[in-house]
């Protein structure tokens, strides 16, 4: 695959890169389910076989656990990926989540991350959620400290406003901006990525599937099947109403993809690849097999007449929308 430069860092990565939410395991605020540690590292092997070259992960993801897989899966590896995490997203002896962005806490992230994941250094180390708000200040001053002490190569965002940033930028530059962006979430669209790309921030997006609605898998039937501890089970998108407009709109996305030979979760992040503003897009996996239906999006492009045929999926009534495509078949 080809890379991108990801704002004005180093970093020179691949469109496509490997999501390490999943794998973190069950049992915590967030999980996906139960995971098995050794598909987890067979998926990400087969990601970096197919040319990935950077992993994105987070402390929280199993609490500390999916960072320790993404270690095993590494350790030994001569020409490692570029490894991503982010903190601020802390828990106590009772495993509940909380928030901080205070100096200390920041700081004991960053330690405890280079740990699990055997690492000097960290490519790139990003504020998960802005919260709480009144210590954006406080914690960006402390992850630039870190870059300059050489804890970490570049520092980033996740989940920020324009405002939040705007405070950011005060203080340090940002190399890169994590946010939701897919098909069914567009909330960045209006100020956010036009802010990152005047700005040359680097975009990342996170669930460009929307946490696997999009990928053609996902079914009514399997969402009723989701063990208790996934967090989608309470996600509105996997409701009703939302969940049969989501599915019809994977039929749309089959259609199109049908065309080329591609999934419908390629189209889906070649949707979100499309917006000039994006840099790469994070692409999750558990098992062998699932990444290999979804990397070639990295090397897709949808045409302008497929693009507005998806746009125009949202702006007419649910049962209304006449595809070509779908006609077609």
């Amino acid at each position: 695959m080809d890379t991108r430069q990801l704002g004005t860092s180093d970093l020179h990565i691949t469109p496509i890169g490997f999501g390490a939410w999943a794998i973190g395991g069950g049992g915590w605020e967030f999980a996906w389910g139960a995971q098995d540690d050794r598909e987890s590292m067979a998926a990400i092997w087969e990601a970096l076989e197919a040319g990935v070259n950077w992993i994105d992960t987070a402390a929280v993801y199993g609490l500390g656990h999916s960072e320790e897989v993404v270690a095993r899966a590494l350790e030994g590896m001569g020409n490692r990926p570029y490894v991503f995490t982010k903190c601020s997203m802390v828990w106590d002896e009772q495993r509940k989540i909380g928030h901080s962005l205070k100096a200390e806490s920041i700081r004991r992230e960053c330690e405890a991350s280079l740990r699990r994941l055997n690492l000097d250094v960290l490519d790139l180390f990003q504020i998960h959620w802005p919260t709480p708000d009144e210590e954006i200040e406080e914690g960006w001053v402390t992850m630039a400290k870190l870059k300059e002490e050489g804890k970490v190569r570049n520092i980033g965002v996740s989940n920020f406003d324009v405002r939040q940033m705007k405070r950011a930028l005060a203080i340090a530059p940002i190399a890169s901006l994590q946010p939701r962006y897919s098909l069914i979430h567009r909330e960045v669209e209006g100020e956010v990525l036009p802010f990152a790309e005047r700005q040359n921030i680097g975009v990342i997006a996170y669930s460009p599937m929307a946490s696997g609605l999009l990928t053609g898998a996902m079914t009514k039937e399997r969402v009723k099947q989701l063990p208790p501890d996934d967090w989608r089970q309470s996600n509105p998108d996997f409701q009703e109403p939302l969940l049969s407009r989501n599915l019809r709109l994977v039929r749309l996305l089959r259609a199109i993809g049908d065309h080329h030979g591609r999934s419908p979760g390629e189209v889906a992040v070649a949707w979100v690849l499309h917006h000039p503003a994006v840099t790469a897009a994070i692409v999750g996996a558990r098992r062998p097999g699932q990444i290999k239906g979804i990397v070639g999006a990295g090397g897709f492009w949808l045409s302008p007449s497929e693009v507005a045929e998806i746009n125009a999926f949202f702006a007419k009534p649910a049962g209304t929308a006449k595809s070509k495509h779908l006609v077609s078949r």
